[in-house]
This record gives C-alpha cells, sequence and structure tokens, in this order.
C-alpha cells in the first residue's frame, strides 16, 4: 500500500470519525443549557410577583417553571427562552413593565434536561414540553387568552405549539426559518442529512392561528435577520415582521409596548385580522 493510500484512508477515517462524533453529540451543541453551559449566580432566583411551580409532562419529566397569574379578563404571555438560556429572565420581563401594568400573566419553563427540570432535550422533547405549559396555562387560567412568546430557539418551540393548539398570537424574537437553513448557513461543509432535530418552523408556521409579530435585530450574528424577515413572508398577511438596531440579544423587549398594545384587544382564541404592514 503507497504511502497515499494509507493517508487517504487515514483522512477518510478521520472524517467519518468526526461526523460519528457530531452524530451523537450534536445535542450539547443545540440545546448547550442542558449540558453543562456555564449560567452566572445571578440569573437564577425566583423573580419578584412570580412563583416556583412544578409542571409534568405527558411523558413523565417534570419540568420547572415561574407563574405569575393574569388579572381578571387579561391574558397569558407563555413564553419560551432560548437555547443556551434560562426562564428566570422572561419570567422578570413579562411580570413587570408594560406587561405588568395591563394585568397580564405570564408562564416561563425550563425545558427538559436544563437546570430544574428532568429528562434530556430533543425536538420532540421540547414541543411536549410546550404543549405542558400550555396545558398548565390552561389548568390555572382557564379563560385567559394565550400569548406565545419565543425567542430563538423558543420562537420554533412556539411556532410548534402555535400550530397544535388555539392562542391568542404569536411573538417572536429572533426565530430561525429551519434550523437546517440555519446551520447551511454557519457550517456549510457539514451534511444537513445527519441533523437529528430540524425544527421547520418554515413547515408549521402556517398552521398558527392568529396575528404574529417577529422582531429582529439587523446586526444579529447568531440567527440572520432574513429568517425573521422570511418567516413573515411564509405567515402572509397576518404577520407583520419589525427590523430593530441591535443583536441577538439587545433586540429583547425593544418592541414589548407595540406587542402588549397589539394583542391587549382580543380576547378569544379565534384568528384575528391581519395586522397593517
Amino acid at each position: 500500500m503507497t504511502l497515499l493510500r494509507v493517508l487517504l484512508f487515514l483522512a477518510l477515517g478521520l472524517t467519518a470519525s468526526a461526523l460519528g462524533a457530531l452524530f451523537l453529540f450534536q445535542r450539547h451543541l443545540i440545546y448547550p443549557g442542558a449540558f453543562g453551559a456555564g449560567f452566572g449566580e445571578g440569573e437564577r432566583g425566583v423573580p419578584a410577583g412570580t412563583e416556583a411551580v412544578t409542571l409534568t409532562t405527558s411523558d413523565g419529566h417534570r419540568l420547572y417553571g415561574l407563574w405569575r397569574a393574569p388579572e381578571p379578563g387579561r391574558g397569558v404571555v407563555l413564553t419560551f427562552h432560548g437555547n443556551g438560556s434560562l426562564p428566570e429572565p422572561h419570567a422578570a420581563r413579562f411580570s413587570n413593565g408594560v406587561w405588568r401594568a395591563a394585568g397580564w400573566g405570564t408562564l416561563a419553563i425550563a425545558y427538559r434536561g436544563y437546570p430544574g427540570s428532568t429528562g434530556s432535550p430533543s425536538e420532540a422533547g421540547l414541543i411536549e414540553d410546550g404543549l405542558a405549559a400550555y396545558r398548565f396555562v390552561r389548568d390555572r387560567a382557564p379563560d385567559a387568552p394565550i400569548l406565545l412568546h419565543g425567542h430563538s430557539m423558543g420562537a420554533a418551540v412556539a411556532v410548534a405549539v402555535a400550530a397544535r393548539e388555539p392562542h391568542l398570537g404569536l411573538y417572536l424574537e429572533a426565530p430561525f426559518v429551519s434550523l437546517t437553513r440555519l446551520v447551511g448557513e454557519h457550517f456549510p461543509l457539514l451534511p444537513r442529512l445527519l441533523l437529528r432535530d430540524t425544527w421547520r418552523s418554515d413547515r408549521r408556521i402556517g398552521e398558527a392561528a392568529g396575528r404574529i409579530l417577529i422582531v429582529h435585530g439587523t446586526g444579529d450574528p447568531v440567527i440572520p435577520v432574513a429568517h425573521g424577515r422570511d418567516l413573515a413572508a411564509l405567515a402572509g398577511t397576518r404577520a407583520r415582521f419589525v427590523a430593530v438596531p441591535g443583536d441577538h440579544v439587545s433586540l429583547l423587549g425593544q418592541r414589548d409596548a407595540e406587542a402588549e398594545a397589539t394583542f391587549r384587544p382580543v380576547r378569544s382564541a379565534e384568528p384575528s385580522p391581519a395586522l397593517p404592514r
């Protein structure tokens, strides 16, 4: 065997090993918060005005959540955090400011495998977590309209829940069209067929009834602003897309006043008229 063949076989072997490792451990990259990502102590704790609760999923996992009941006749923001985040910042945000002033309640959960919750994350698992959170809100506040909110990966969870359950509307910040497309943009040489979780929001957004507000930072280096714009286009006239100055994190909350005003008048889970463009 020539040296060239030896080197070729060695290169093929290393490539196969690398792809195999990536296939096996890809969820560590997709859901870093469930695999020892370093959260600061200051990010934990129960925000003022909320209470810690435990939810049970249909497959038996226990999820940590933060709940604030709505005032009579008001809605609940069911919020889903990003893949490297925690529920606490979202619970604090939607328990204060314009949301608190208008009497909204909120529920924020930690996905399976994330601090405080049992299990291991996957696309199917996180969708079930979202549905369990939806059922929890329905049990605690049966008559309250539910506004689904999500940031980044959480936006994909919100879209998946919206495709299955009646809701007031969707408020998405920095969503991606699909994980398949996003991975292809960041890692063009990576075979997309290796992805176990594809998160096809592009296929689900059309099944979501009601108004949709999508906000995206123009300087987002993680999920390019084109994703938010394209997802809004797929949703049609029910969706309003707003590009704001900021990156993947600094955009958060910039359009809360508009979102609260947009969804506040709606008191049923029926589809709403199109937003002005």
